[in-house]
């Protein structure tokens, strides 16, 4: 229980009460990564001659990172016995783990996308958790803190829907704000065209009035 005694960053993990050998855990999604803002549901299952055999390593939550509800080939997995250590814990495996989603490395259970994919897995987990009736009975905190966050963004989303409605103009001025900075060199390329066409139909004029003068003057 060394993991409950000395919690690990992003991770928590929980026995199932009518299963030692099953433990659940869920991996929070670090900062400044394709997962933040996640929660990533999954369980290890120790052998009964744990701690000398590794346990077999599982994720629940969609990812990006890695196939669902399937045993992950990870030194630190029952797929590598050679490498295992006795030594290692709960949370030792797990900070594994964290670490090993956070790489690009392919193994054995592991998917490739894109990290805007990633992103928008990482949005769509909270609902997800909330479905598993094991998730929310074993991790009754994280459950409450993805409601308050559920709730907040159905809030916020039916605010700006209300303000679009009813025309709110700073509405319409964070959206023109918004455009203006995903083009702001528009302003200063449209004054510079029309500084050029100007100056093109001055040096036209001057080369047609040169042009008349020579021939005037070859007449003469």
């Amino acid at each position: 229980m060394r993991i409950k005694r000395d919690p690990v960053p992003y991770v928590t993990a929980e026995p199932l009460p009518s299963n030692i050998l099953e433990w659940h855990y869920v991996v929070e999604g670090p900062e400044e990564s394709p997962y933040e803002g996640g929660y990533y549901h999954g369980k290890l299952v120790f052998p009964m001659e744990y701690p000398f055999r590794p346990p077999s390593i599982y994720m629940i939550t969609p990812s990006g990172r890695f196939k669902t509800n399937t045993r992950l080939c990870l030194s630190i997995s029952d797929f590598h016995p050679d490498t295992w250590n006795p030594a290692w814990s709960v949370a030792t495996i797990l900070t594994g783990l964290l670490s090993f989603m956070l790489e690009k490395s392919p193994t054995f259970g592991s998917i490739e996308t894109v990290n805007y994919e990633k992103r928008q897995l990482s949005q769509q987990s909270l609902s997800f958790n909330l479905k598993d009736k094991v998730f929310t009975e074993l991790f009754p905190e994280i459950t409450e803190a993805i409601q308050n966050k559920l709730a907040q963004r159905e809030q916020e989303l039916a605010e700006r829907a209300k303000a679009l409605e009813n025309g709110n103009p700073s509405e319409r001025d964070a959206s023109t704000n918004d455009s203006r900075k995903q083009n702001p060199d528009a302003a200063q390329m449209s004054a510079l065209t029309n500084l050029l066409v100007v100056v093109g139909f001055a040096v036209f004029a001057w080369t047609v009035r040169y042009i008349v003068s020579t021939l005037s003057e070859e007449e003469g």
